[in-house]
């Protein structure tokens, strides 16, 4: 995992996603999840292309039940954008990285 892509813990979860000052991609995945696994590089770098605007980090639902269970995290990957602490977009399964960065693109100032 890249060290642009922060591992959040139900403990530092307030602080690092509801209480972020901009928008928060959030990565549900669990280590034993191949499609989790085919996302890792394509949110590694997009992390990096979007340093400073975003905040991209990932939660493993399997040591963060709390906060898995606080959003139904049913199927992973599950991505999130958080804004102001509140859900701004909910994308489930693995997603190309053309999709994500049209999906993500109010947030990365990219065109869509």
């Amino acid at each position: 995992m890249s060290e642009r892509l922060i591992e959040v813990s139900d403990a530092t979860w307030e602080s690092e996603v509801l209480g972020a000052d901009g928008p928060v991609v959030v990565d549900f995945w669990a280590p034993w999840c191949g499609p989790c696994r085919v996302m890792d590089p394509i949110l590694d770098e997009l992390a990096e292309t979007h340093a400073g605007r975003v905040k991209f980090t990932k939660v493993n639902v399997d040591d963060n039940i709390g906060t898995a269970g606080r959003y139904d995290i049913l199927s992973i990957p599950t991505l999130m954008v958080f804004e102001g602490g509140e859900v701004q977009k909910k994308l489930i399964g693995a997603i190309p990285r053309r999709r994500l960065e049209d999906e993500l693109s109010a947030w990365t100032g990219t065109a869509a």
